[in-house]
């Protein structure tokens, strides 16, 4: 019980500074969170498991997602029609849907929006796939 209370401790501290730097948000910020919450309750396997569920979960803060709403809303983005479910984890097809920049104000770097659906997306450039559905 002490070895892994000892190892907890160890990665913990190593991810500290790490998690506080990430308190800026996205995908690094969730990467950092789930890695230390995954460190307290299932030591180095839970870390590595968190920090990848942190990272996939990273996106616009939950107190900023209905002024990001708006902001999508005034800048008249066309909405894509998309046959499936509007879900994290959906990838959008080749073809047919614009991507826009997300402002710098939410702190949401790599990735792109969109709307699908009438719905704000946040979605992974390189691999279409929705990281994020914005409420």
């Amino acid at each position: 019980m002490s070895k892994r209370f000892l190892l907890a401790s160890a990665v913990l501290a190593t991810l500290a500074p790490a998690a506080a730097f990430a308190q800026s948000g996205g995908a690094a910020a969730g990467a950092a969170t789930g890695a230390v919450g995954g460190a307290i309750v299932g030591g180095p396997v839970g870390a590595a498991v968190g920090g990848v569920t942190g990272a996939i979960v990273g996106g616009i803060a939950d107190q900023q997602q209905p002024e990001f709403r708006q902001y999508v809303t005034t800048q008249r983005v066309p909405s894509y029609t998309y046959r499936e479910e509007v879900r994290v984890g959906a990838v959008l097809p080749e073809s047919g849907v614009t991507y826009h920049e997300v402002p710098a104000e939410y702190k949401v770097k790599g990735y792109r929006y969109t709307v699908v659906n009438d719905k704000p997306v946040l979605v992974e450039p390189s691999s279409r796939k929705i990281v994020q559905v914005i409420r």
